[in-house]
């Protein structure tokens, strides 16, 4: 990785560097969107909370859901589908979020919603979804365009955050934001950026340790399911690799099996462990007690640590370092991490259907 800087500058066309270097003044601007924001229904008694969205406008649902798993005194649910649960109904909240505002199933989704006569707030950049609400006088946020969906987890996740917070949902989180740009910052000039060596960068270092092999990634389901996901997601989408994750304690009840057939294979297969000390302390045994059982097999195992001072900090500080991990490794492929055209694609054809 010497030569690192001038392989990004060849390959990474569309800066997604330059992105996730900016993504502590987007978790800031995200906050001030939030609290800027005209909502236009008049407070309910709601009794749930649904977000609709998929893959890259889904993944700051999913944050959200799994930082309030302990907070949250209604229950939250990622829809990521066409149609919404029969429960939904008057006495729901349903954020629709969708990057681009023209993701079919989100708008689906949308309409549903309006039929059940439920609350709703919309995140977007504009598209059918921006004109949709626009006619139906429906609360819509408008976040800044221009960003791969996947790049815009920090308006996706914090400016619900905050509209939670202030519908009296949940907890204030400004003390939490400050301290998750905090170590943030942190990560970006000390730890993670192309200027610092693969001896104190752990991102550089467990992109080398990936680099053609399997990823299959663990953590804690408990608020570290998302980072999980999210990692996965980076990996699949920046790095163009596969890869597969699992939560702990669940992962000791089946798959802990799994590894010992085919043994041929486990040296081409990287477990990574992302591990939290807010985790239950069996849960924290239990990793490790996976770890010498999976070592004795042969296999590779790494442990990625989070960083900072409360709960949504330590999530993103490992989210933070997933991401540039996936970008170093698509780097090491030889590829330009942006594009995804399969998706794109894939999208194409079904406009044609």
């Amino acid at each position: 990785m010497k030569n690192l800087s001038t392989a990004i500058k060849k390959l990474d066309k569309s800066d997604m560097l330059g992105l996730l270097l900016d993504f502590p003044l987007q978790c800031r601007a995200a906050q001030d969107l939030a609290a800027k924001a005209n909502i236009l229904f008049a407070q309910r008694d709601f009794r749930k909370i649904v977000f609709a969205g998929l893959g890259g406008s889904a993944i700051g649902a999913d944050l959200v859901r799994s930082y309030l798993y302990f907070e949250s005194k209604l229950p939250i649910q990622v829809v990521r589908e066409y149609d919404l649960p029969a429960y939904v109904d008057s006495s729901t909240l349903v954020f629709i979020v969708s990057y681009s505002g023209n993701t079919e199933e989100t708008l689906s989704a949308y309409h549903q919603a309006r039929e059940k006569r439920a609350s709703i707030i919309a995140v977007s950049c504009g598209g059918a979804l921006r004109d949709n609400c626009r006619r139906d006088n429906v609360t819509f946020i408008e976040i800044p365009a221009g960003l791969p969906p996947r790049c815009s987890l920090g308006y996706l996740s914090i400016i619900p955050l905050c509209v939670l917070a202030r519908l009296g949902l949940s907890k204030d989180v400004a003390v939490s934001i400050d301290r998750t740009i905090t170590v943030l910052e942190d990560l970006k000039r000390n730890k993670l950026n192309p200027a610092i060596g693969l001896r104190d960068n752990v991102a550089k270092y467990v992109a080398r340790k990936l680099f053609n092999k399997f990823a299959v990634i663990y953590s804690g389901s408990i608020h570290f399911d998302v980072v999980a996901t999210r990692f996965r997601g980076q990996l699949n989408e920046n790095s163009k690799s596969l890869a597969s994750t699992h939560v702990f304690p669940e992962m000791n009840h089946n798959e802990i099996m799994g590894w010992e057939h085919p043994q041929k294979l486990f040296r081409n297969f990287l477990v990574i462990m992302l591990r939290d000390r807010g985790l239950h302390p069996r849960v924290n045994r239990r990793m490790d007690i996976t770890r010498e059982i999976l070592s004795k097999e042969g296999v590779n195992v790494v442990e990625i640590y989070s960083q900072g001072e409360g709960l949504l900090a330590r999530m993103f500080s490992l989210i933070y370092i997933g991401d540039f991990v996936s970008l170093y490794l698509a780097v090491l492929y030889g590829i330009d991490p942006t594009p995804v055209e399969r998706v794109t694609y894939l999208k194409k054809k079904l406009a044609e259907s």
